[in-house]
């Protein structure tokens, strides 16, 4: 990442979580679907934890320190550092999930490398991202110079993200999606598939065990 928002915003992202707690809700509700539950999980991107915390996730990695003094304060074990240079042993996570971290990344291919690099054999990696494909994602896309938050980030459609994880040996096994309309004030249940919410969880399976 060539340049961190988040180390003056980290305040303000968490300020958005309550802010929007249908949208937060929502998104939770998609992840949920995926995420495995009682097995030892990392976030790459972990920011202040937000998530990490509702979804049991207990260890995380984030370039941030700002961030991570967040994810310190709700228990969490996590470490500063970048998705392309992974801070952990060969096979010794059952799951990594990326949530809406990835668009911030410098180098989404060799990520995935060092992603595949920690998982265990059959471990799950899970990819949260905003659909640029989508309407809200195009409007995304298109007004993000003047987002403090994604002003430096690059968004994916969910083929991108299937090309990324079928070039490293992962074979997607589930995808849902929710956000069909982010205007909304209910809390939306998420469906499988894509391509009309914005917000798309895709999960994959290391099918390979070559390091």
């Amino acid at each position: 990442m060539k340049q961190n928002p988040f180390d003056i915003l980290a305040a303000e992202y968490e300020a958005w979580f309550i802010e929007n707690k249908v949208l937060f809700q929502s998104e939770l509700l998609a992840l949920k679907r995926v995420v495995p539950i009682d097995k030892k999980g990392v976030e790459i991107g972990i920011g202040t934890g937000i998530f990490a915390e509702q979804l049991g996730i207990r260890y995380g990695i984030d370039p941030s320190e700002k961030m991570l003094l967040y994810a310190r304060q709700r228990g969490l074990e996590v470490q500063q550092g970048v998705a392309e240079q992974l801070p952990y042993e060969n096979q010794s996570f059952d799951f990594a999930a990326l949530i809406t971290s990835l668009c911030f990344v410098d180098d989404p291919e060799y990520a995935l490398k060092e992603v595949y690099r920690i998982l265990k054999y059959k471990g799950e990696l899970i990819i949260a991202i905003l659909d640029k494909e989508t309407p809200f994602g195009k409007f995304q896309e298109g007004g993000k110079r003047n987002d403090p938050f994604y002003k430096h980030a690059r968004f994916f459609s969910v083929p991108e993200i299937k090309d990324l994880m079928d070039n490293n040996n992962i074979k997607i096994t589930q995808i849902v999606q929710t956000l069909v309309d982010p205007a909304t004030s209910k809390i939306e249940n998420p469906t499988n598939g894509f391509g009309k919410g914005t917000f798309v969880v895709i999960k994959g399976v290391k099918v390979n065990n070559v390091c």
